[in-house]
């Protein structure tokens, strides 16, 4: 046992399922007086080329609240529960194909085709598998399909065919396949990921699943992805980059909370925070990417 610190990683062979990837590698922190586990939070995945998720004691009594007294006994432990790892509830193929037509009735797609190059708004539509819904007259789907090619998910949105802008009111709500389908709660993953399998290009990140798509013609150099919203970049979610050259592009007012993100991610991939759109904050101008500007 260390005596100049009051916990230390339990040294044992003891491991439980890590809060982050799942695996059975998690080891605990341990009070070095009584040899007593702090939580079943609190500790380090030992994979540490995979996942390296790190929670370590002085982060959770910051989080709780709770005033640290060297002198003082925790007895904070509570038992794991040893629950299952949920399975994502996939989308039938059938269904995602059947979607993949319409595009004269999809207000965005109409408004790609109104301000850019018919060939690369048709090669983006058959990259990413955009799809149409007839959920509302006009409606996008996009899918997320993860790296094995799975179809995780289904975000119908709805889009103002003039501006391109999306029509919050009366539509504020997105809607998702899996309810319509009366499905389990997807579990997501990137808009795009399916591209990473077996391509080796640097990859950029936006929030915006429109952004990525017209990213993608202005700088096809790069794999653009998207999360989906200003907090849909979590770990789980970002175990797909690893060993991969990443940048994000987060949206105006979030580049500090992505800065924070990205200290996380920075054992999983070589990651960078690019503030180009937090200094050129207008819509016209986000669209306007220029590529020499898209570089790490």
């Amino acid at each position: 046992m260390n005596n100049n610190y009051k916990f230390s990683l339990d040294k044992s062979s003891k491991k439980y399922p890590c809060p982050a990837c799942g695996r059975k590698t998690f080891v605990l922190y341990i009070n070095n007086e009584t040899g007593n586990p702090l939580h079943d939070t609190v500790g380090m995945c030992d994979r540490a080329n995979n996942c390296a998720h790190h929670y370590p004691p002085k982060q959770y009594f910051s989080d709780n609240n709770i005033h640290f007294d060297k002198k003082k006994e925790y007895t904070l432990y509570q038992k794991p529960i040893h629950k299952p790892k949920p399975q994502p509830s996939y989308i039938d193929e059938n269904v995602f194909k059947q979607s993949l037509q319409g595009y004269e009735n999809n207000n965005l797609i109409q408004y790609l085709y109104n301000n850019y190059c018919v060939e690369d708004v048709n090669d983006a539509i058959s990259r990413y598998f955009i799809g149409t819904s007839k959920h509302w007259n006009g409606a996008i789907i996009f899918w997320q399909i993860d790296i094995e090619g799975k179809i995780r998910a289904g975000k119908i949105m709805l889009y103002d065919i003039t501006t391109g802008k999306r029509i919050k009111k009366p539509y504020n709500k997105i809607q998702w396949v899996h309810e319509i389908l009366k499905l389990p709660k997807p579990t997501q993953c990137f808009f795009g990921e399916h591209l990473l399998r077996g391509n080796n290009k640097p990859i950029a990140i936006v929030e915006s699943e429109k952004t990525a798509i017209i990213a993608s013609i202005y700088a096809p150099k790069f794999i653009w992805l998207a999360s989906g919203g200003s907090k849909g970049l979590n770990i789980e979610k970002c175990q797909c980059l690893h060993g991969r050259n990443v940048v994000l592009y987060p949206d105006a007012g979030m580049f500090q909370e992505w800065s924070e993100k990205a200290k996380e991610l920075s054992k999983t991939c070589k990651i960078t925070v690019f503030d180009w759109i937090e200094k050129n904050a207008t819509e016209r101008h986000c669209l306007k990417i220029h590529r020499n500007r898209l570089e790490f």
